[in-house]
C-alpha cells in the first residue's frame, strides 16, 4: 500500500466539491470537466490504496454512460429542434403545420431520451457499486447513502424530483471523502507458545564404541564378549 492515502482524500474531495459547483451558470460545465478528472484520480488512487480495482473500474465504467447519455440527450434536443423547426417553417413561430419532419424530429427525441435515461440509470449504478465499495473498505457510511441516493435520483429523473436526490447525494459524497480516514496498522502481537512448534530436545550423547583388545574387533557398547574372538571384555 504505497499510495499516498491523504492525496487520495483530497484529489475526491476536491473533485466532488467541483462536480457539485458544475451547476453554477456559464463556467459550471468547465469546473464539472475537471471535477470529474479529480474524482476518477483520486478513485483510482483508493482503488491501489484498497488493493481493489474493481473500485476504479466501476467508477471509470459509470462516467462513460454518463458521457453515453449525455450525447444520447444532446440528440433528443437536437431532433426536438428540427422538428419543431420544420412544424413552423423553422420561424418558431405560433403557424404549426404537422410535416414529416415534424415526426421524424419527434421519433428522433423519444428514442435519445430513454437511451439517455437507461444509460443515465446504468451510470448511477456503477458509481454507487464504487461508493458501497467505498463503504465496506473504510467504514464511512456516506458513501453508501451518497450511492443510494444518487441511483434513486437517476431513476427518479423523469418527475424531476431526482435531480434534487442527486445533489444531496454529491453532498454525501464530499462528506465522505472529508470524513474518511486510513485504517490503522494494527500492533504485532507475539504468537502463542501453542501455535509454534517447541524447541527440539538435544538427543542424548550415543555411547562410545568399543573394540576387542585381543583381535581389534568391535563389540556392541553392553557387550561382555568378542564374537569374534570370544575373549571376554572387561
Amino acid at each position: 500500500m504505497g499510495t499516498n492515502f491523504q492525496y487520495s482524500k483530497t484529489l475526491a474531495m476536491e473533485g466532488s466539491i467541483l462536480l457539485i459547483l458544475g451547476l453554477v451558470p456559464y463556467v459550471g460545465w468547465v469546473l464539472g470537466i475537471i471535477g470529474i478528472i479529480l474524482l476518477l484520480r483520486g478513485i483510482k488512487e483508493f482503488a491501489n490504496y484498497y488493493q481493489d480495482n474493481q473500485i476504479y473500474e466501476n467508477a471509470l465504467t459509470g462516467v462513460k454512460y454518463y458521457i453515453i447519455a449525455l450525447i444520447a440527450a444532446a440528440v433528443a434536443g437536437t431532433g426536438a429542434v428540427i422538428g419543431v423547426g420544420s412544424a413552423t417553417g423553422f420561424t418558431f413561430k405560433s403557424h404549426f403545420v404537422f410535416t414529416a419532419g415534424f415526426a421524424a424530429g419527434l421519433i428522433v427525441s423519444a428514442v435519445g431520451l430513454v437511451i439517455a435515461f437507461v444509460f443515465f440509470v446504468l451510470a448511477s449504478t456503477h458509481l454507487r457499486k464504487t461508493f458501497e465499495t467505498l463503504a465496506q473498505k473504510s467504514g464511512e457510511h456516506s458513501f453508501a447513502t451518497a450511492g443510494s441516493l444518487l441511483w434513486w435520483g437517476s431513476i427518479l429523473t423523469i418527475i424531476g424530483v431526482g435531480l434534487i436526490l442527486i445533489f444531496i447525494a454529491w453532498i454525501f459524497a464530499v462528506i465522505g471523502f472529508f470524513s474518511i480516514r486510513a485504517p490503522q496498522q494494527q500492533p504485532y502481537a507475539p504468537q502463542p507458545y501453542g501455535n509454534t512448534p517447541p524447541p527440539t530436545q538435544p538427543s542424548a550423547p550415543s555411547q562410545a564404541q568399543k573394540y576387542c583388545s585381543n583381535c581389534g574387533a568391535p563389540i556392541a557398547p553392553d557387550g561382555t564378549y568378542c564374537s569374534h574372538c570370544g575373549k571376554q571384555v572387561s
